[in-house]
């Protein structure tokens, strides 16, 4: 075995991740003697956290909300997705220096294509949210090669400035707008177990037959948002494929070695070609 090494996720709240399931049972597959804790910072702790990590040694971290935005500053070197983002979901400790990464959008792609067998190129799509994760799948959309990218926001400001992170394919949209595109991606935390409540800038009973609806929200696996699309015919997929596919490209920038997706899903007790309403 290789020697022991530690990493784990840093966000408020944390309890109700699956990443220590996820990352500690590809450690297991791989052979090494590593672990993966789950560490809640509070807002405004952060750089604290980073700097005892590194100084007790830590390979890596992932980072959850809040932190997306603040760990990328934090860090000495940034991929190129870290820097249009502004925010990252990696911070990966190296002799050199601190490095961002982001994982999310690759994920949210990987997922798309191979869990529910859709091809953004040339696809109307839209994105509800203007957070880190929501800039990533627009990133990653775009990229993809979406023919366009409605954001839609309660914010106006902030969805102008998820949406600059695609100019030329992405654009703010109204919410009456998102019953005619192909793809909806509700990226916001409103319905995750443990957040308190919110509402959405979208009415979820204007979507429908024909429509793919994913709400990245993975516990419950069932928002009412996603229930109320798929009452009215769309097909919907929950966030449980993006996240086990991010964490898997995680795993790979800690360990340098190839992530074994089938032994993290089925460390969740999940199938990966689970249809997972898709």
């Amino acid at each position: 075995m290789s020697p022991g090494r530690v990493t784990g996720v840093v966000g408020h709240p944390v309890e109700h991740s699956l990443s220590p399931a996820l990352h500690n049972a590809a450690y297991r597959a791989l052979g090494l003697d590593w672990s993966y804790h789950a560490f809640d910072v509070a807002p405004g702790e952060l750089a604290a956290a980073v700097a005892g990590a590194k100084a007790l040694g830590l390979r890596g971290l992932s980072v959850t909300m809040p932190h997306k935005e603040e760990a990328a500053f934090l860090a000495d070197r940034r991929s190129r997705a870290a820097r249009r983002l502004a925010a990252c979901n990696t911070l990966v400790f190296e002799s050199s220096g601190t490095v961002a990464e982001s994982t999310d959008g690759e994920g949210f792609l990987a997922d798309l294509r191979e869990g529910a067998g859709f091809e953004p190129e040339g696809r109307s799509c839209a994105v509800i949210g203007a957070g880190g994760v929501a800039r990533a799948v627009i990133l990653a959309l775009s990229e993809a090669g979406a023919r366009e990218i409605l954001v839609v926001n309660r914010t106006p400001v902030n969805a102008f400035r998820a949406a600059a992170v695609a100019r030329g394919r992405a654009r703010v949209g109204r919410p009456a707008e998102l019953q005619s595109t192909e793809l909806v991606v509700q990226a916001t935390p409103v319905g995750m177990t443990g957040v308190e409540a919110g509402r959405l800038p979208a009415d979820p009973r204007h979507l429908g037959s024909g429509q793919l609806v994913v709400d990245l929200v993975y516990r419950p696996a069932e928002t009412e948002f996603l229930a109320e699309a798929a009452r009215n015919g769309a097909r919907v997929r929950n966030g449980l494929g993006m996240l086990v596919r991010q964490a898997g490209l995680q795993v790979t920038l800690f360990t340098g070695s190839e992530a074994p997706l089938e032994e993290m899903w089925q460390a969740i007790g999940e199938k990966e070609d689970s249809p997972r309403k898709s």
